[in-house]
């Protein structure tokens, strides 16, 4: 059976990511070629949310990021969800804002994802936040999801 990967804003993101720093180029690259060539062994899915950040602001190749979404399956909102995105917020797992990085974590707590795919070091995928995140699951009685930036087999 696949392992069922969330994947946020930020993958879309780097995939068209036409910054020329050294390590812009290498998280791009790094996330084309999991695009093109590993993705497929994998259950990708995504929300609503990733979508309603991408089409925000003016941004390059903002339709082609959108475009790259169209073939990822989309997780239905419900209120439960929302609840969960206020206790994250309540027990300072993520920021109030933006309120999206809650709610990735949310959709891929709740739809027990094995991974939550992000390149947001700082909010999401963040070596501090692993036990709080835990911790506020296993209270809330959901599924932790490994949080991973790099190689999905860790």
């Amino acid at each position: 059976m696949k392992k069922t990967v969330y994947m946020e804003t930020t993958v879309p993101s780097y995939y068209y990511n036409q910054r020329p720093a050294p390590e812009m180029v290498a998280l791009s690259q790094w996330t084309r070629d999991w695009w093109d060539n590993e993705r497929q062994d994998y259950d990708v899915v995504s929300s609503s949310a990733v979508i309603d950040e991408l089409r925000q602001g003016e941004h390059p190749l903002k339709q082609d990021k959108l475009d790259l979404m169209k073939s990822v399956r989309l997780l239905p909102y419900t209120d439960e969800i929302g609840q969960i995105v206020d206790v994250y917020i309540s027990r300072r797992i993520m920021p109030n804002d933006p309120r999206g990085d809650a709610l990735h974590l949310a959709y891929a707590s709740f739809y027990k994802c094995d991974v939550l795919l992000s390149w947001n070091c700082q909010h999401i995928v963040h070596y501090q936040k692993v036990g709080h995140i835990q911790t506020v699951n296993q209270m809330l009685g959901l599924h932790v999801p490994a949080l991973l930036n790099r190689d999905l087999n860790e």
